[in-house]
């Protein structure tokens, strides 16, 4: 072996170990617990009781059961808290989740939403390893908002059913079963399951205005359970739940239901890494601890959803609602989050029996004030005051995730906004006519007639790219009364092969009609495309490139005097 190459064996195990360092648990995760720990664990059991009806709800909500929402909490929320980027972060389940499980839950069972969730942290996982964490930063905020107040709105749709105490109608569009649901109401049941959700809702709106740290939509759903008990409400209950923890069980990964199952994989991969690194971004806004590892909250993220299926539960991401409760208790460490799943075990160890007593209508009642409180006013505004296009993307991006699905929206949405983008930097860029200075020793009325009849100077500025190539094309091939033109492109700050080929076929055009190209200032890093796109060999000569625009002009008026018209 030789020296070099021992070198570069060092320097893999070195990058390899360093990553490792990165992207795994370490002592440096638990810096300062002695100080906090006190203050995690009040943060871990306060977000653990706020969590415990959201978990529930959301179990529900996906199809799977009350029992699925616990488990899902309580496995992803441990192995999140361990294996992720940030100290005080909360995972488990969302309702962007449950709007897309729903459809694979109809088509193809329970058996798939667990394997869809193990495939879903896999991919999440090599997000993580290939170092994609920051790329939600490329989201367009105005993408992020219109998902949201989408997501949001789906959310509430799907508790019409609950919350009048009927059975969920056919179909798979959010708002027609709503509608179907409406129709189908008007008993007294439904009456009772109503008054139940408008009670909830009032207490969960009511009790953060007395106090903030009170558990609103703990004390809301044991005011409704109590309430629907003592007048025998014959409505909807959760039902019987596991009174212990979940078994491991592998679920079906055979390559043909891997094949069928990895579409909708990847959009909960996809709709999971979203969800997660923005409920960090917030917690990193509200927290003065350490800042999110990107990379490594996907790959903890991936972890997360592996064992959700493995053990029985859903996919899983960061929850911005449970995060901020866990920041707001004082939550320093990652101990917090651990602690809140903790919580849970003991309510699935030893209440099992009281949570079955609680109404479907009360959970209703929960994610109907989530999705408004998911619901950003003020961002909604500030998009529609700026500019034309942040509220066609908005719009655009809301529409397609109620009417379609959230991958097609998201995708919709980017897109929009890059064709938009692109059209604002095209608009921007191109070609600028330029008066050209006066040569000393000439008469100025003379050299400026001079100047207008035989010479142009055209300045291109800001990208030169497929976007932008046709008005470039425009502009300079319309080009009259000159005998020489002077590109100046040392402004130009974007290249690509498509606006590279455009000013090709304006050298090539101008120099069929005899008009002389020069080209000033050409960017060295774009040169090389230039020249594979055919530029430089398009100049009539070789020395018809030049550094500065006065060797320019003084080539331009020599050609202007030196050779007939």
């Amino acid at each position: 072996m030789t020296s070099a190459t021992r070198r570069d064996l060092r320097g893999a195990a070195t990058t390899f170990t360093y990553a490792a360092g990165r992207l795994l648990p370490g002592r440096a995760d638990y810096t300062g617990l002695s100080r906090s720990w006190r203050h995690d664990v009040l943060a871990g059991i306060t977000v653990g009781v706020v969590a415990l009806p959201l978990a529930l709800a959301f179990g529900v909500t996906s199809g799977l059961g009350a029992g699925a929402g616990l488990t899902t909490a309580i496995v992803a929320g441990l192995v999140a808290a361990v294996f992720g980027g940030s100290n005080v972060q909360v995972s488990g389940p969302t309702g962007a989740m449950t709007v897309v499980l729903l459809p694979v839950l109809a088509s193809q069972g329970a058996g798939a939403v667990f394997a869809i969730s193990v495939i879903a942290g896999v991919l999440v996982m090599a997000m993580g390893v290939a170092r994609l964490g920051r790329a939600v930063a490329y989201i367009p905020w105005p993408v992020v908002a219109g998902f949201t107040l989408g997501i949001a709105t789906i959310i509430g749709l799907q508790q019409v059913p609950l919350a009048l105490d009927v059975p969920k109608p056919e179909g798979e569009n959010t708002a027609l079963i709503a509608a179907r649901a409406v129709l189908e109401a008007g008993h007294t049941t439904s009456l009772l399951a109503l008054a139940l959700v408008l009670l909830v809702i009032a207490l969960m709106v009511m009790l953060p205005r007395i106090r903030r740290t009170l558990p609103a939509s703990l004390i809301a759903v044991i005011v409704a359970t109590v309430l629907a008990e003592l007048v025998e409400a014959p409505i909807a209950r959760i039902g019987e739940i596991p009174s212990s923890l979940p078994a491991f069980a592998l679920p079906d990964l055979s390559l043909p239901v891997v094949t069928s199952l990895m579409g909708s994989a990847v959009a909960i991969a996809f709709l999971a890494a979203i969800e997660s690194l923005l409920s960090a971004k917030v917690s990193d806004g509200m927290s003065d601890t350490t800042k999110t590892d990107p990379d490594r909250e996907l790959i903890g993220q991936g972890l997360a959803n592996v064992a959700s299926g493995v053990f029985g539960g859903m996919p899983a991401t960061g929850a911005i609602a449970r995060t901020a409760v866990n920041v707001r208790a004082g939550a320093r460490t990652r101990i917090s989050s651990v602690v809140h799943a903790l919580v849970l075990v003991v309510v699935v160890l030893v209440g099992s029996e009281l949570v079955a007593t609680i109404p479907l209508a009360a959970l209703a009642g929960v994610l109907i004030v989530t999705a408004g409180r998911m619901v950003d006013r003020v961002a909604i505004r500030s998009i529609f005051r700026t500019t034309r296009s942040d509220m066609i993307v908005f719009t655009l991006t809301a529409l397609a995730t109620v009417t379609f699905d959230l991958i097609v929206a998201v995708e919709v949405g980017i897109a929009v906004a890059a064709i938009l983008a692109l059209r604002q930097v095209a608009r921007v860029s191109g070609a600028h006519a330029e008066t050209l200075p006066v040569a000393d020793g000439l008469d100025t009325e003379d050299e400026q007639s001079l100047m207008r009849e035989h010479i142009a100077v055209y300045r291109i500025d800001g990208a030169l790219f497929f976007g932008a190539a046709q008005r470039f094309l425009d502009e300079l091939t319309d080009v009259a009364d000159v005998r020489v033109v002077v590109l100046r492109l040392s402004g130009v700050r974007v290249v690509d092969a498509t606006g590279a080929n455009a000013l090709a076929e304006i050298v090539t055009h101008l120099q069929l009609r005899g008009i002389t190209v020069l080209l000033k200032g050409i960017p060295p890093r774009y040169l090389p495309i230039m020249r594979g796109a055919g530029v430089l060999n398009g100049l009539s000569h070789e020395r018809h490139l030049f550094h500065d625009l006065d060797s320019a002009l003084e080539h331009a008026r020599d050609h202007v005097q030196r050779v007939p018209h």
